[in-house]
């Protein structure tokens, strides 16, 4: 099939003997889209390879051997740009008024700015393999036409809508639905009720302090216990989370095209290994679509992209510079770009198994739509760093083996954790992206699905993440996290009956108390700890009342199940996660809590002098690796000989 034909561009004419270019001879099986490299010295044989693999994945030839790297993106479009007789252009140039974003980088073609009608393209698919149709047929496409590469016109494209992506990066979500947005601070109504509260409880303990003293406790001893219950439960409802039974491996024919978002800031020192971890993953090539987000300003980390010379399924997004600088505006910039139907989100140092975007996609067309998204189980590569990514190592085996499953086996509405969350992109658009003032956008996003009625589901498969391993570095990426909670919280709690209205009340119920273990108890926890010790220290109380018998009850099972859940789910945790060689450090996690209630306190300076700044976890400091020597030698060889096969080629 020819495809439609091109907008200000003449029909293509009936085939004639006299045309001004006789159909070249090329093999029988070599596409179209590829039979015009032979001209240019390209191996019949390269270009026969290439087109069976497209067959084998289903996709357009030329995907295939820009994929693979065998040939370059822009010595592709130099060829493609002769052949058609038609300039090839490199450099910056003025597109016209009618060049919309993003649909003019999906199209592959933009009007350029003059008169003459001139367009500017970047072919693939069927419009690729029109144009050629049309060359073939005599036409001469050089005066109506200039050619480019994709990844070129793609920045033509978003340089001439720099103030719409700003617009839409950052306000997006907080234009369509304010309510939904940590861009507003909080409502009136929670503002009096704030004040209200404080109020009333000055007024209590001026006029009977040792009942208000009774009624505070025992409300938040409550909260606390049903908070510490649910975790229980979680922990439970985790342990009958069985394998799914095996079923056959899809063909790469029937996957989706995947779509890969990294957002980097000052990510030098690392981009050789996050590359090596991408071209170790396994899916086809053809079929994946990298999206390299960075910063106007990160000159370091750009070069050291480029140095690599990355085949064409990579794509350099550079976020002009804007406000709030923050990881969910960049990957709002890159939202509308991407071209899967599928998405992931990985940090710069992630290492995912290489299966995850296979096992991810395999469970997306098994499920029905309102599984939105596959949350994939993190762990820290860098246990032996210190006691301190010691102790993280087991927090994350007790989040992401024992209680997001839980959740997640329970129906109850999930926090995503910051990476490794695989996305349906047509959900991820429907709901505005991420809010772009929450400086944990994944946690927000994550209760956003289930506010819109859709589901988070756990995927097995393993992320390997860096920790911090010092005190100050540590600090500063978890007063960032308790920030951006305490901004979801306020989010949440905005209009609690359309929360209500949306979630239900036995979720919004547990979502309550899941905040109340990230945001209210962190806080408070280093002097009710206090208190529990103080008052084991002092003897069992003789209540005098039965008001007093309760509290002491509430009380003491607090501290007994509180105590008896974080020995539990740790335990658990590190089975599951092959970590029980480090139970000597567990007497160390009351050092973790006050640690963690540090950062909290730090956050709620944060929330109040600088809600939207983001504290840069610094990366590739690691000095030990749960991951064997010869796995990370095997991945690094595997994407240097996939980088290098291109240049190899060409010099043969």
């Amino acid at each position: 099939m020819a495809g439609p034909p091109i907008a200000g561009l003449p029909a293509k004419p009936p085939f004639s003997p006299h045309s001004r270019a006789a159909p070249e001879r090329r093999p029988a099986a070599l596409p179209a889209a590829l039979a015009f490299l032979t001209v240019h010295g390209v191996s019949p044989a390269v270009l026969l390879a290439a087109a069976a693999e497209a067959r084998r994945q289903a996709i357009a030839p030329e995907a295939a051997v820009l994929a693979s790297g065998t040939i370059r993106e822009r010595f592709f479009y130099q060829c493609f740009a002769h052949h058609l007789g038609a300039a090839f252009i490199d450099d910056e140039i003025a597109l016209g008024a009618g060049a919309r974003y993003p649909h003019a980088v999906h199209a592959g073609l933009a009007p350029l700015d003059g008169r003459d009608g001139r367009w500017l393209a970047a072919p693939s698919g069927q419009l690729l393999t029109h144009l050629l149709a049309r060359a073939r047929g005599g036409e001469h496409l050089g005066a109506r036409l200039a050619i480019t590469t994709p990844s070129h016109l793609s920045s033509l494209v978003r340089a001439a809508a720099t103030a719409s992506i700003l617009r839409e990066a950052s306000l997006g979500l907080a234009n369509l639905d304010p309510g939904l947005s940590a861009k507003e601070r909080p409502s009136p109504a929670q503002c009096t009720f704030a004040l209200a509260a404080a109020a009333a409880t000055t007024l209590a303990f001026g006029l009977a302090p040792a009942f208000a003293l009774a009624v505070v406790s025992l409300s938040m001893t409550c909260l606390f216990l049903a908070s510490i219950w649910l975790r229980l439960f979680a922990g439970a409802a985790s342990t009958a989370c069985r394998q799914a039974p095996f079923r056959a491996r899809v063909e790469d024919r029937r996957l989706p095209v995947y779509s890969v978002v990294v957002a980097l800031h000052r990510e030098a020192r690392v981009v050789p290994q996050l590359v090596a971890a991408l071209a170790a993953l396994d899916y086809p090539r053809g079929k994946l679509d990298i999206k390299l987000v960075i910063e106007h300003d990160d000159r370091a980390t750009r070069l050291a992209i480029e140095a690599l010379n990355l085949p064409a399924t990579y794509e350099i997004v550079v976020a002009p510079a804007g406000w709030p600088r923050t990881k969910p505006r960049a990957l709002n910039i890159a939202l509308p770009l991407v071209r899967g139907d599928l998405l992931v989100i990985f940090d710069a140092e992630d290492a995912p198994a290489p299966g995850q975007l296979r096992e991810a996609a395999e469970r997306f067309l098994r499920a029905p739509r309102e599984l939105a998204c596959l949350q994939a189980r993190l762990a820290i590569d860098n246990v032996e760093d210190s006691w301190l990514t010691r102790l993280f190592a087991i927090e994350y085996a007790v989040l992401f083996d024992v209680l997001n499953p839980g959740l997640a086996g329970l129906g109850l509405p999930l926090p995503l954790g910051g990476s490794s969350n695989h996305f349906r992109t047509e959900v991820l658009r429907e709901v505005c992206g991420w809010d772009a003032w929450n400086v944990t956008e994944d946690a927000d996003l994550g209760l956003r699905l289930a506010r819109f009625g859709y589901g988070v589901g756990i995927l097995p498969s393993s992320t390997q993440e860096e920790a911090p391993a010092l005190i100050d570095a540590w600090l500063r990426q978890r007063r960032r996290w308790s920030k951006g909670w305490m901004q979801t919280l306020i989010t949440l709690t905005r209009d609690p009956r359309r929360l209500v209205a949306e979630l239900g009340v036995a979720h919004s119920l547990a979502l309550a108390l899941t905040m109340t273990s990230l945001v209210i108890a962190p806080p408070l926890w280093p002097f009710f700890t206090a208190l529990l010790v103080h008052d084991l220290a002092a003897g069992l109380p003789s209540p005098a009342s039965a008001l007093e018998l309760i509290e002491v009850v509430l009380w003491m099972s607090a501290g007994l199940f509180g105590t008896a859940s974080i020995l539990w789910l740790a335990m658990l945790g590190m089975k599951r996660r092959k970590l029980l060689g480090l139970w000597p450090f567990l007497p160390l996690l009351p050092l973790y809590y006050l640690l963690t209630s540090a950062a909290a306190w730090m956050a709620i300076y944060d929330l109040i002098l600088r809600p939207y700044h983001w504290h840069k976890t610094e990366h590739g400091l690691a000095k030990t690796s749960r991951q064997s020597t010869l796995t990370l030698a095997a991945r690094t060889a595997a994407a240097r000989a996939n980088l290098l096969s291109g240049e190899a080629d060409a010099r043969a």
